[in-house]
């Protein structure tokens, strides 16, 4: 009896096999495709996002997360976040733009997710992989608090070695407040101490 079964649980398991791979490289060609709509969205969008921020918070919010949603295209955000520091409370400011940002960050986690094969192929990836590897979210809340335009390198490493989403996120959005934050501050000070200078 136990000899019957056995072509069965092989068939079985090879059926689902192939059901969870296709559902899974189905998952990851659908990230990819969002991912590019996005990065196109905001693209075109780029000369009025920041309109956004005359919606205090909220816009702040869109802004922050429209812009940290391109892949690999700069768009203003940390300007609007420089600026909105020195109108609204830097704290606020900083903490409302770390959180947008995160969330729009998870554009680049998922195009490492469903466009590894494409991206894994670039040199400064070959660097910043390693990072992500050996220090996961540490490495991904160092990227993410630093200005530098490779944290979406990051952040598609991370899809890439399937770090789990809630790690990507809390680490990246303690990164994002950090940076958002030092923005808002900067803004705060300096336009009034500009201000100042000029009167």
């Amino acid at each position: 009896m136990k000899n019957q079964l056995e072509p069965v649980r092989k068939s079985v398991t090879t059926s689902s096999f192939r059901f969870s791979s296709l559902g899974i490289n189905l998952i990851r060609i659908l990230a990819l495709l969002l991912v590019i709509a996005i990065t196109v969205y905001v693209y075109d969008i780029r000369s009025r996002i920041q309109d956004f921020a005359a919606y205090g918070y909220p816009g702040i919010f869109l802004v922050a997360l429209l812009s940290n949603a391109t892949v690999f295209i700069p768009a203003p955000g940390v300007a609007v976040v420089f600026a909105m520091g020195s109108l609204l409370s830097p704290f606020a400011v900083g903490f409302i733009a770390g959180t947008g940002g995160a969330l729009g960050e998870l554009s680049g986690y998922l195009a490492g997710f469903g466009g590894q094969g494409i991206i894994e192929r670039t040199a400064i990836y070959e660097r910043i992989h390693p990072w992500v590897l050996k220090y996961g979210g540490w490495a991904i809340l160092v990227f993410a608090a630093i200005p530098n335009p490779f944290f979406d390198l990051a952040g598609v490493a991370a899809g890439v070695t399937k770090m789990p989403i809630w790690e990507f996120l809390l680490f990246c959005w303690f990164g994002q407040i950090i940076k958002m934050s030092l923005f808002a501050f900067a803004g705060a000070y300096s336009i009034g101490w500009l201000s100042g200078l000029l009167h």
